[in-house]
C-alpha cells in the first residue's frame, strides 16, 4: 500500500429482528457511533461506501442523506455475504491510493422483513431449480468433508456450542447460549448432518467503520492487508469442498501482504454461518492442515481462552448475519478487540487479528467473493 491506512472509529447496531424498524435507522445507529468514536466530521469524509444485499435501490443515497452526507461519491457494493467487507476493501484501497483521504464504511441489512426461514435462492440458478438453499449447499459441503478425512457430529456440534457461548459475553449478540453438545444434535434437523443450532439466525443489523490516512492518534487500528477474491468455476474437476479455495487464496494474498503467518495471529473473526463453515475456513487460512480444522474447538485452541481464539464477538451462530453487515460487524469486533476495549469477552494480549468473510450464492462457482483483512494495533 502507498499510504498507511487505518480504522480510527467503528459503531455497530444491536443484532436480532427488528422489522419495526428502517433499515435506515440501523444504518445510521451504527455510523452514528463510528463517527462519534473517530472524532470525524461528515466534512472530512471523502467517500461513503455501503454494502448491502437486499437493501432498497439508491441505499448509498437514502443512508446519507439522513447522516448529512452530501456531494462526496456514495458507493452501494453487493457481493453476497462479503458486501461489508468488500466495501472496506474498496475504501482500504481507495486510501491507499490517494483518492481520498477519509471514507465511512456501512454495512448494512434488515431480512426479518424480506425472509421467515431459509433466503430463498435465485430462481435462474440451478440451485434455485433444485430448491437447494445454502443450508443444503453446507450440508453438502459436510458430507464431503466427511468423505475426505472423517468427520463427527460431536465435532461439528463443539463450533456451535463455542460459538454460542462466546456469544453470552457479547451484548448485542442476536442468539447466545450455553448448550451441550447434545442440545445442539438435539435440535431440529434442518439440512443432514446441520441442525438448527448449527445454522445461524437470518438478523438485522448494520456495522460502520471510519477509515481514513494515520494520524498518529490514539486509538487507531492499523489495516495491514486486506485482500479481495471472486470465486471461480467449480465442478467435477475441483475435487475440495465447495468454497475451500476462495478462502485459500485471499488468505494467501493477505499474509503476504502483511508480512506473516497464520500461526503469528492472536485471534480470528471467521464466517461461520454453518458449524461446517468454520472448519474449513480455518483449515484454509492455515490454523490447521485440511482434515485436522474438525479438532480445533473440541480441543480448545479456538476457544476463549485458548491458544488462538476464533469468534470471541460469539460469530455468526451467535451475533447473527444480517448479509451486507457482517463484514463491517467482523471489523468493529476485531478493532475493539486491538483497541483493549472488547469488555468480558477481551482476548488477552491481542495484537495482531485476522477477518475472513465469505460470499455463497453464484451457481457455478467456488463462492462469490472472498474478504481476508489483516489488522494491528498501531
Amino acid at each position: 500500500m502507498s499510504r498507511e491506512v487505518v480504522i480510527r472509529g467503528v459503531g455497530t447496531s444491536h443484532f436480532g429482528a427488528f422489522p419495526e424498524k428502517r433499515v435506515e435507522e440501523l444504518a445510521w445507529e451504527a455510523a452514528v457511533e463510528a463517527l462519534e468514536d473517530a472524532a470525524t466530521e461528515r466534512s472530512e469524509l471523502g467517500a461513503f461506501l455501503v454494502g448491502s444485499v437486499f437493501g432498497p435501490p439508491g441505499i448509498a443515497a437514502r443512508v446519507g442523506r439522513g447522516l448529512g452526507i452530501g456531494s462526496v461519491p456514495a458507493y452501494a457494493i453487493e457481493a453476497a455475504c462479503a458486501s461489508g467487507t468488500a466495501a472496506f476493501h474498496e475504501a482500504v484501497t481507495g486510501v491507499a491510493d490517494g483518492r481520498f483521504d477519509c471514507a465511512l464504511v456501512l454495512g448494512v441489512e434488515q431480512l426479518s422483513t424480506l425472509f421467515s426461514g431459509a433466503i430463498v435462492p435465485e430462481a435462474t440458478d440451478p440451485e434455485g431449480a433444485t430448491g437447494l438453499p445454502l443450508p443444503g449447499l453446507y450440508a453438502l459441503q459436510a458430507e464431503r468433508y466427511r468423505h475426505l478425512y472423517g468427520l463427527d457430529d460431536e465435532q461439528l456440534a463443539a463450533v456451535a456450542v463455542k460459538n454460542k457461548r462466546h456469544g453470552l459475553r457479547n451484548p448485542r449478540a442476536h442468539l447466545a447460549a450455553e448448550l451441550t453438545v447434545g442440545e445442539v444434535l438435539e435440535s431440529r434437523m434442518i439440512a443432514e448432518p446441520l441442525t438448527l443450532l448449527q445454522c445461524c439466525p437470518t438478523s438485522d443489523g448494520a456495522g460502520a467503520l471510519v477509515v481514513s490516512t494515520a494520524r498518529g492518534e490514539p486509538g487507531e487500528v492499523r489495516v495491514r492487508a486486506s485482500a479481495l477474491v471472486s470465486g471461480e468455476p467449480w465442478d467435477h474437476r475441483n475435487p475440495e469442498e465447495w468454497g475451500r479455495l476462495s478462502v485459500a487464496r485471499a488468505a494467501e494474498q493477505a499474509y503476504a501482504q502483511a508480512g506473516v503467518s497464520a500461526e503469528e495471529i492472536d485471534l480470528f473473526e471467521v464466517h461461520d454461518a454453518f458449524t461446517i463453515g468454520e472448519i474449513i475456513t480455518l483449515e484454509a487460512l492455515g490454523i490447521a492442515p485440511s482434515g485436522e480444522g474438525a479438532s480445533l474447538a473440541v480441543s480448545g485452541h479456538t476457544a476463549f481462552g485458548g491458544a488462538q481464539p476464533v469468534n470471541a464477538s460469539g460469530g455468526l451462530l451467535s451475533r447473527g448475519h444480517p448479509l451486507g453487515a457482517t463484514g463491517t460487524a467482523q471489523i468493529a469486533e476485531m478493532a475493539w478487540q486491538l483497541r483493549g476495549h472488547a469488555g468480558e469477552r477481551q482476548v488477552a494480549g491481542a495484537e495482531l487479528g485476522l477477518v475472513e468473510t465469505m460470499g455463497g450464492g453464484a451457481a457455478g462457482m467456488d463462492g462469490n467473493a472472498c474478504v481476508v483483512t489483516v489488522l494491528s494495533k498501531s
